[in-house]
């Protein structure tokens, strides 16, 4: 079965029905549920996604959003250890012409290892580094 990586800006915008790319976001995550999809997500992400989802939609939605994404049979969470960090920092440092936020390089350290080529975010980040972007603006 296929994975795809999730990314904080397709969990907010899942999850916050101001959030510009919500409506794209919702279809989105139909079209890859109904196909069988299966998501892989990080400890850093879903850090960034509950600070996010705080700060534009309230704390309510922040802890929905927890308590569903820790308990869905369809989410991997892999939680970043020394070694991936380690791997994450390298990567970190060695592109300073993209600037790359450090969870980002986390999440592509992950994407490698697990050899993941899509990822549900409208980062160009991901594009930058050879990844396929599913959430187009």
């Amino acid at each position: 079965m296929k994975q795809i990586f999730v990314d904080t800006n397709a969990r907010i915008a899942l999850n916050s029905k101001r959030d510009q790319l919500h409506d794209q976001a919702v279809k989105v995550n139909k079209d890859l549920l109904q196909a069988g999809q299966r998501y892989v997500t990080t400890n850093f992400v879903l850090d960034e996604a509950y600070t996010g989802l705080l700060t534009k939609v309230g704390h309510f939605a922040a802890v929905d959003f927890g308590e569903k994404i820790r308990s869905s049979r369809t989410v991997q969470i892999v939680h970043i250890a020394e070694d991936l960090e380690d791997e994450a920092w390298k990567l970190f440092k060695q592109h300073s012409d993209k600037e790359l936020s450090f969870t980002d390089c986390t999440s592509f350290v992950v994407m490698l290892r697990m050899k993941l080529t899509e990822a549900f975010t409208n980062d160009h980040h991901f594009e930058q580094m050879g990844f396929v972007v599913l959430l187009k603006v």
